[in-house]
């Protein structure tokens, strides 16, 4: 067994305990990915030698990619299934009061139906109230905005997986 001090170890045990629980919790719509980033600001801080500033940095960019991902793809979903302006408006607003109120109804999984169910609700509520469009119309439109926001929670919960992976092995490598 190496004889690193307690700090390293701690680095060493928490940094996957916390990349788990951050894709987790991404995978549940809730702030994972700045789980992960806080972790490693923290390490940055307390031990320079195992996370340099330029990883932080990484990740951050990293975070801030998933979120824009999240955010916008339920308005691409819309748009790429003929959504007009005021149908990617409202299903991002739906995405986002849908997952929030879900939340809250039925904690973890009322996030993800209820961002996907906000955002095809939005997106029917835009398109039909504002774009005059069709019944028809706006049930294709509102699938698209749901799969959208599907898609995105897969694609944000990637974007934590590469978060974690590059801190877990950015830590054993640096520790060794």
């Amino acid at each position: 067994m190496p004889n690193w001090p307690l700090e390293t170890w701690i680095a060493l045990v928490g940094t996957p305990f916390i990349a788990m629980l951050g894709i987790v919790l991404t995978l549940v719509t809730l702030p994972g990915t700045w789980l992960i980033v806080l972790w490693s600001l923290a390490l940055a801080i307390w031990q320079p030698t195992l996370v340099p500033w330029w990883v932080v940095v990484i990740l951050i960019i990293l975070a801030a990619t998933g979120e824009a991902l999240e955010f916008l793809a339920s308005a691409v979903g819309a748009a790429k299934a003929g959504a007009s302006k005021w149908g990617i408006i409202f299903a991002l607003l739906g995405a986002f009061l849908g997952a929030l109120i879900g939340m809250f109804i039925v904690p973890v999984i009322g996030a993800i139906v209820g961002g996907a169910l906000g955002a095809a609700a939005g997106a029917v509520g835009g398109e039909m109230a504002l774009a005059k469009r069709t019944w028809d119309d706006s049930k294709k439109i509102a699938l698209g905005a749901a799969i959208g926001r599907l898609l995105s929670m897969l694609a944000k919960g990637l974007v934590a997986v590469v978060m974690g992976m590059l801190l877990c092995l950015l830590i054993a490598f640096r520790a060794m």
